[in-house]
């Protein structure tokens, strides 16, 4: 599957799934509310034609894991967050229904198995279609002073 996107700005995009994403998680119900919540271990499949990306992700700890929320309301553009209540627009969530259905996890890379690496901190649905990945960096990829006025609790 390759999802072609074309304006009359922009000639095209196009994004090519480089993977796929198998958790116990078989209905939305099922999902954790933040990956970082749920303790389950996840296997992401990386396809044989791209495997050779995956050198050296073993000495990753954290990994950002991006992928397609495939049963997303695209036409939805305000939420209300369960802790929350109140509408606001998705761009200020992290609701899954939006226009580009994109999801951004952080995982801990816990084994690398040819093109197959077990992780644990997933809130993906069994069969979603992976993306991309990119190590994460604590160092580079952290801001402890980042805020959302309208959160009252800034915990998870």
């Amino acid at each position: 599957m390759v999802m072609v996107i074309s304006t009359e700005e922009t000639s095209s995009m196009r994004l090519e799934p480089v993977g796929v994403i198998h958790t116990p998680y078989q209905r939305r119900e099922d999902i954790p509310r933040q990956g970082r919540l749920s303790s389950e271990l996840c296997e992401i499949e990386v396809f044989a034609q791209y495997a050779p990306a995956l050198k050296d992700i073993e000495q990753c700890t954290h990994l950002f894991v991006i992928f397609w929320l495939h049963l997303a309301d695209r036409s939805r553009l305000t939420a209300a967050p369960p802790h929350d209540g109140k509408e606001h627009g998705v761009f200020a969530t992290r609701s899954p229904s939006r226009p580009n259905p994109l999801a951004l996890d952080i995982v801990e890379l816990l084994d690398v198995k040819q093109n197959r690496l077990t992780v644990r901190g997933m809130d993906a649905l069994d069969g979603s279609i992976l993306l991309d990945i990119k190590p994460y960096s604590a160092g580079i990829d952290s801001f402890p002073q980042a805020r959302i006025g309208w959160q009252k609790d800034e915990k998870l």
